[in-house]
């Protein structure tokens, strides 16, 4: 009785955080230290700090795989399972309902002129994510000019099967120069692979049926799932995948679509990562109302699947493989190659928007308003869709 009470509490506080934690997962971590090692004391302040640490270094959406994680501490994999369903649902539910309605605009001919502001504002965002991890991450000449190609290839090579070369090229070109790390005294490594099978035997089966039945929903799922397995980074670096594979190569929503879809989803609490929601949903437009609830669905999935079973495979040893001094210097590519992979994020996602004086003020002006202000992304999000509304 007293594990089911707790459980509840700890499920009631995950709802709480999915409802009121904006600003992305740096944000996010603060939340978390407040609500689950201050206030309940689930976890040490170190094992959260450690949890997010390695959250960091997989695939997938970071905030997401450390609050589930911290639900597998708990609760074991029931109790994690329960915590990524509340923690989604929300940003999920509001997102699948953007795109049904930016679907029924689009097929109405009514204009989404109001949203020609946040469009701009949108760049701006990314723009500024791609400062932000680049300040983080790129330490080194040799991060650098990974960080540089990176950008170079991502822009020109146009084609979403170029990221995973290039994040697994510049991991592996950093792994080299391994000697440089720390030696630090190993234990031998008890891995249980049960996890790890799911997450391949998932995208192994999803790959088949979709290649075999050629059946949308089950490519959007695979699409996802794909993305989701190669994600380093969290949800900014996501945005060169998406609309790289949904808007230029498959075309499945326009660049405005994507553009206004990505500022809603800055003013919302929860994960960034539902923003595939909004994606899934206007990819199955023809397929009616219900057709696009699935696609919000099974793009959720697929997008939030393959974290959580990463996390829960590599939080049994992590222990003993973060001394592995390989592990460690792969991360300086792979952190340099997302980085300049949002950079061109950024110049792709403007030159569909008209080069004019306005344009260009309102993205230069959203970037100087997040890097010099305190002003919460929400509200700006809020003011540009108010200025569309009004002029």
């Amino acid at each position: 009785m007293f594990k089911r009470v707790r459980y509840y509490i700890f499920l009631r506080d995950v709802l709480i955080l999915a409802v009121s934690a904006f600003g992305g997962p740096q944000a996010h971590i603060a939340m978390l230290f407040d609500r689950m090692v201050k206030k309940r004391g689930y976890l040490s302040e170190e094992d959260l700090i450690e949890l997010n640490a390695l959250c960091q270094i997989l695939p997938g959406p970071t905030s997401t795989q450390t609050i589930t994680a911290i639900g597998f501490k708990i609760g074991g994999p029931n109790l994690a399972y329960l915590t990524l369903l509340v923690w989604m649902i929300p940003a999920v539910l509001i997102m699948t309902t953007a795109g049904v309605i930016m679907s029924e605009l689009h097929a109405k001919n009514m204009s989404i002129e109001f949203t020609k502001f946040i469009q701009p504002m949108a760049v701006g965002f990314v723009a500024y994510a791609a400062l932000k991890i680049s300040l983080k991450v790129i330490k080194t000449k040799t991060a650098v000019t990974i960080l540089i190609f990176s950008a170079l290839g991502s822009f020109y090579l146009n084609s979403p099967y170029a990221f995973p070369v290039i994040l697994l090229i510049s991991g592996a070109f950093t792994a080299l120069k391994y000697k440089r790390q720390p030696v630090e005294e190993k234990d031998r490594i008890k891995i249980q692979w049960s996890n790890f099978l799911l997450w391949a035997g998932v995208f192994l089966l999803a790959a088949a049926l979709g290649g075999i039945t050629r059946y949308l929903p089950v490519r959007l799922f695979e699409n996802f799932y794909r993305s989701g397995s190669l994600i380093f980074g969290g949800g900014q670096v996501l945005i060169p995948f998406l609309y790289t594979e949904f808007v230029e190569f498959k075309q499945y929503l326009t660049s405005e679509e994507f553009l206004s879809g990505y500022a809603m989803v800055q003013s919302l609490p929860g994960p960034v990562f539902s923003f595939c929601a909004y994606i899934g949903a206007l990819s199955m437009r023809t397929y009616g109302i219900g057709g696009q609830i699935l696609g919000g669905l099974v793009a959720s999935l697929g997008i939030f699947l393959p974290g959580t079973f990463l996390i829960f495979f590599v939080v049994r040893f992590w222990e003993g493989l973060k001394k592995y001094r390989i592990v460690k210097a792969s991360l300086e590519g792979i952190n340099a190659a997302s980085s300049g992979m949002v950079t061109a994020a950024a110049v792709l996602m403007f030159l569909p928007l008209e080069p004019n004086t306005l344009n260009v003020s309102i993205t230069i002006g959203t970037f100087a308003l997040l890097k010099f202000t305190k002003v919460p992304a929400p509200l700006i999000i809020l003011g540009g869709l108010a200025a569309g509304f009004i002029l």
